[in-house]
């Protein structure tokens, strides 16, 4: 009993999931045909597509074919012109020698009477046709000079044009010229306007800084020593450094007020170093402690009053030395700031 019992109950459980795995198995079947649905219209499409490319593609061959054969006829016309061009005149050449010939026996035969009376009619006929194809050839010919003449002067406008072109570019060039030569007038006052102020402020810090030997005149440079103004590997000015920019200063102070509105003036100062290397946190290089020396002496003149537009700071590093020797003296000498009053 008990195993007619488990027969049965396995029977009642396959005839439990057989209904879902039926449904399981058609949902299954209809994914599978709307997937290959997709598929057939995705392929139909890109075919399509590829149709049209072709057919496009197969156009433009087509076009770019009959483009080359008008090409290769619009050539051989050319071809064929210059050809029938140069027979032509060959035959009228030709032509007129034979007028010449025959004309010459005509008179000959005429001189001689009536004797030769049929021979001359002859060679008049064929005088005359060789005239009529004179007169065709000559008929070519004047509609060839008629295209030449045209051509002549449509190459006359174009020289026309162009020596308009040439003579407006030639007053241009006057115009320039005189406007070139004004301006250099104008640069040479100002420049010398500018001497003139540059040799005042340099004999006002001349006086102002009593002539002391490590501040002196090199050029058109005023030329200060690294010492007066900075300790060794420094950038941040020093007392006494501050008491001669506050000096400086003064006299740029009175030259401020002197220089006309319309002068472009600048005072460059230029900071410079020995060749001896340097590398700490703060000044990875002489062109980095040079430049830093000339802002903060910029820096303490315009604290002092002077415009900023009108200072300018720049760095060389060693790689401007006034003594190129290896001596502490040279080294010495090279360590400077540079003053220069120039235009911007």
């Amino acid at each position: 009993m008990a195993g007619l019992s488990r027969g049965r109950r396995n029977r009642q459980d396959t005839g439990f999931y057989w209904p879902g795995f039926v449904d399981a198995m058609a949902q299954l079947l209809l994914v599978i045909t709307f997937l290959l649905s997709v598929f057939m219209i995705t392929q139909f499409l890109q075919a399509r597509e590829i149709s049209g490319q072709d057919s496009a593609l197969s156009r433009l061959r087509n076009e770019i074919a009959e483009l080359t054969e008008l090409l290769a006829l619009e050539k051989s016309s050319k071809t064929e012109l210059e050809t029938t061009l140069s027979a032509l005149t060959d035959d009228l050449k030709s032509a007129r020698d034979q007028t010449a010939e025959l004309q010459g026996i005509v008179d000959t035969f005429t001189a001689r009477g009536d004797k030769a009376g049929s021979q001359i009619s002859a060679l008049q006929g064929k005088l005359d046709a060789e005239q009529k194809v004179s007169a065709d050839a000559l008929a070519r010919i004047e509609l060839l000079n008629q295209q030449i003449a045209a051509l002549r002067r449509q190459i006359g406008v174009l020289n026309d044009a162009l020596d308009a072109a040439e003579k407006q570019d030639q007053e241009s060039r006057s115009q320039i010229a005189d406007l070139g030569r004004r301006l250099n007038v104008a640069l040479a006052q100002r420049v010398q306007e500018l001497n003139r102020f540059r040799s005042e402020f340099f004999g006002r810090l001349r006086r102002i800084l009593a002539d002391r030997e490590d501040i002196r005149v090199v050029g058109d440079r005023f030329v200060f020593q690294s010492e007066v103004l900075f300790g060794k590997g420094e950038a941040s000015l020093s007392p006494t450094g501050r008491q001669e920019i506050a000096k400086l200063a003064l006299a740029m102070q009175q030259l401020v007020t002197e220089i006309p509105e319309d002068l472009n003036w600048v005072l460059q100062v230029d900071g410079h170093t020995d060749d001896d290397p340097i590398n700490t946190p703060q000044f990875p290089s002489n062109w980095v402690l040079s430049s830093a020396r000339a802002i903060a002496v910029v820096e303490a003149l315009a604290e002092a009053g002077i415009p900023p537009k009108h200072l300018v700071a720049a760095g060389f590093g060693e790689f401007q030395p006034l003594d190129p020797g290896t001596s502490e003296e040279a080294k010495t000498r090279n360590r400077r700031i540079e003053l220069k009053l120039t235009t911007r």
